[in-house]
């Protein structure tokens, strides 16, 4: 059995991510569940603490954005999602999270060496040919003020031949892919969650605000999708068609239309556009 089949080590994540050794309230692993997400909101209706984090062998119905089903087979990933309590984080920052998590995806993923950056606004692309290996599910929980569910899936182990592309025709990969082998699960956790903490952290500090943490300006330096042709499908069957200009104070992503026209996007499929396209 390789590393990246070998079952996460949940003694070796609690010592190293847990309080008081680590930044986290309380973080489990289960063989299997639907969703991790949906697990965490109903802790958090039970009064489930700040930073509590769990972590799936395989979920058997995670989503992505817009509904979307998320492959996650046992062993061959890293299912994880985050229960936030930012009490005093103004409601319209929340959404910053999100970005926050595909930063800390970048950093763990630079860490071994992989050519990674992102597409708006949290898709992780690795490689020249810009792959996606992960993506970021956030979800606010019903009836409770502040309080947010982070979910975020990353392929480690190589991919099967018969993972369907995503929208666009974005073409899926893994960390194990790009780099030859794939790297110990575990440790990839202990990665993530670390720099997804030091954000966090940073962020909930400055009360939220992307440009007194820095946040703004480091997402800004790995987004691939600023200066690019886009087509941003958008609810229903309407799209737009543009260059993806630049980052709103609040997450939004500005596209200029052939027209001139600018206009701000803050929900919606972004491809990457080729001339030919």
């Amino acid at each position: 059995m390789n590393s990246a089949a070998a079952p996460l080590d949940l003694d070796t994540l609690r010592a190293r991510l847990v309080a008081p050794a680590g930044p986290y309230a309380a973080l489990d692993v289960v063989a299997s569940t639907s969703s991790t997400n949906h697990d965490l909101r109903a802790a958090a209706a039970q009064g489930a603490a700040d930073r509590t984090v769990l972590i799936a062998e395989q979920q058997t119905a995670g989503q992505g954005r817009r509904g979307r089903n998320w492959v996650s087979p046992p062993g061959s990933g890293l299912y994880v999602s985050v229960l936030y309590r930012p009490t005093g984080v103004p409601a319209v920052r929340l959404p910053w999270l999100t970005l926050l998590a595909g930063v800390a995806l970048v950093r763990a993923v630079r860490s071994y060496g992989a050519d990674a950056v992102l597409k708006w606004p949290n898709d992780l692309l690795l490689g020249q040919r810009r792959r996606k290996a992960a993506g970021v599910l956030a979800e606010t929980t019903s009836g409770l003020d502040a309080t947010l569910v982070l979910g975020m899936g990353l392929n480690v182990a190589p991919l099967p031949p018969d993972v369907p592309a995503g929208v666009g025709g974005l073409e899926p990969t893994s960390l194990g892919d790009e780099l030859g082998t794939a790297p110990d699960r575990t440790e990839v956790a202990v990665r993530l969650l670390t720099e997804l903490a030091t954000l966090e952290e940073t962020w909930r500090r400055a009360d939220g605000d992307p440009f007194v943490s820095g946040l703004h300006e480091e997402y800004r330096a790995y987004c691939a999708t600023f200066g690019q042709q886009v087509r941003v499908e958008l609810s229903g069957t309407a799209e737009l068609r543009g260059t993806a200009m630049y980052l709103e104070g609040d997450g939004t992503l500005v596209v200029r239309s052939q027209d001139g026209a600018e206009h701000s996007v803050s929900a919606g499929d972004v491809v990457h556009l080729r001339p030919a396209d």
